[in-house]
């Protein structure tokens, strides 16, 4: 698992309008907030949505971009956006060499069953390209105001 202070992984990957998205694109420029979620549109994954498209101007307020990652394809994601008026970009993982490279990747048990799946998460890159902050085991309700607060604070 990545840690507070080392380089963020590196990532140039398809958003909801199949456009890349790298994160190249953001350094010296911008912070960015990268979370990773387990699908689109199921109940937590759309709280957590809702509550950083609620402050996606404050976040721009503090040069910094929030971008959703999931193994959902595009279509899936630009569904999404739709549906609930998202204001954030939403990143296509569908291979996983992402979620593999943050960590995110990780078996996780419900109901007693094992499998491997997205294990909710968050990275704030500041505009260096250094993780300033790293959580794994995210819960969704007022996430994104925290980490808000952690970005007012860079």
């Amino acid at each position: 698992m990545l840690k507070t202070h080392q380089t963020a992984p590196p990532f140039s990957l398809p958003d909801q309008d199949g456009q890349t998205v790298s994160l190249a694109d953001f350094k010296g420029e911008k912070n960015v907030v990268l979370y990773f979620y387990p699908r689109d549109d199921t109940p937590g994954c759309t709280i957590e949505a809702n509550q950083f498209t609620a402050l996606a101007d404050a976040f721009a307020r503090h040069d910094t971009v929030v971008l959703g990652v999931s193994k959902d394809s595009c279509t899936s994601h630009r569904q999404f956006i739709d549906k609930y008026d998202l204001k954030v970009a939403l990143i296509s993982d569908s291979d996983g060499e992402l979620c593999q490279a943050y960590g995110v990747w990780q078996e996780k048990e419900k109901n007693g069953a094992k499998k491997m799946g997205i294990v909710r998460s968050s990275f704030i890159i500041d505009k260096s390209g250094q993780l300033a902050y790293v959580e794994y085991g995210v819960n969704p309700e007022g996430h994104a105001q925290a980490i808000l607060e952690r970005v007012k604070a860079l």
